[in-house]
């Protein structure tokens, strides 16, 4: 599942976040104990520093992210884009208080986003750079859409020996409870077999930090928040 690559990957997770859409925002919110909400919301605040303009959301899913990007006093416009009509259906949903002028969805290719260079002031995604059959590509996407000087953020769970006293029992977390959560939520053990797989194989923080700087980012810095199993780094893009 996790080691599958490409166009093969990419249908793979298609089909896996399609199954799942309808009980995605519950499982996220069980798994976190709530806590991605707040991430979330840092996130936007991080990505929006001292910046104004539009706000891009990539991999936006049921939109939670760009609804705090739009939240933050000097954005424009928050868009959201994602490979997933199923998943947009349900962000338009949850933001159908807010007009398009403040947040919009926007069905997109991470890998070939669907708007000119220099276009936002700022790019950020929240746990979907594990999903990509090309990380430094998706990098290099929300790179490429953002003004020089603007900023990339990303949000993500790291592999578990990150934080090594904690390790065994975080494995044992993803490895077992999350399935059998995911079966008993979901009712789909598999989707949830695939997430502590994928964190295995993801870049460690300092790797991910390499990759943000070979795709155009300079002053990369990172912290390391939930027991030190959740990343978010931050790039500006080089004038």
């Amino acid at each position: 599942m996790a080691q599958l690559q490409g166009d093969e990957r990419r249908r793979y997770v298609a089909r896996m976040f399609t199954r799942i859409a309808g009980r995605y925002d519950l499982m996220n919110s069980v798994m976190t104990l709530g806590m991605h909400h707040r991430w979330r919301r840092d996130v936007a605040e991080q990505a929006t520093r001292g910046l104004e303009g539009l706000a891009l959301d990539v991999a936006a899913g049921t939109g939670d992210l760009t609804q705090a990007l739009g939240a933050q006093d000097r954005v424009v416009r928050a868009v959201g884009v994602d490979l997933l009509p199923v998943m947009l259906q349900r962000a338009r949903k949850k933001a159908r208080w807010r007009s398009e002028e403040q947040v919009r969805f926007v069905v997109g290719d991470a890998l070939h986003l669907p708007f000119p260079d220099d276009t936002f002031a700022c790019a950020a995604t929240a746990f979907g750079l594990r999903n990509m059959p090309d990380i430094p590509a998706a990098l290099q996407e929300m790179v490429r859409v953002v003004r020089p000087g603007g900023t990339v953020v990303t949000l993500e769970i790291v592999p578990l020996d990150s934080n090594r006293r904690m390790a065994p029992l975080l494995r044992a977390y993803f490895r077992y409870f999350i399935p059998w959560l995911g079966a008993f939520i979901a009712g789909d053990r598999e989707a949830y077999t695939y997430l502590p797989a994928s964190v295995d194989r993801f870049p460690s923080p300092d790797v991910l930090a390499g990759m943000m700087e070979a795709a155009g980012l300079g002053s990369v810095s990172y912290k390391l928040t939930g027991v030190r199993m959740i990343a978010i780094h931050r790039g500006t893009k080089v004038i």
